[in-house]
């Protein structure tokens, strides 16, 4: 796992959907009751972010689809 000052704690629901729609997926590295990580990846399964929230939304959706589409 990246190591904490690597990991930029910005990311939202709309950042997940948005990369879905884009056709890329993502995956649930870490989820707990103070935040969630997410790897981004490419559409062909390669990762190229790693990005946390700490929103209740965010950590609840995370959660619920544990992870995204390919």
């Amino acid at each position: 796992m990246p190591e904490p000052q690597e990991i930029r704690p910005t990311l939202n629901v709309a950042d997940l959907e948005r990369w879905e729609e884009n056709g890329a997926s993502w995956r649930a590295l870490e989820v707990s009751d103070e935040r969630a990580v997410v790897e981004l990846c490419t559409c062909y399964g390669e990762p190229v972010d790693t990005l946390a929230g700490d929103s209740r939304e965010l950590i609840e959706f995370v959660r619920a689809r544990g992870l995204s589409s390919d």
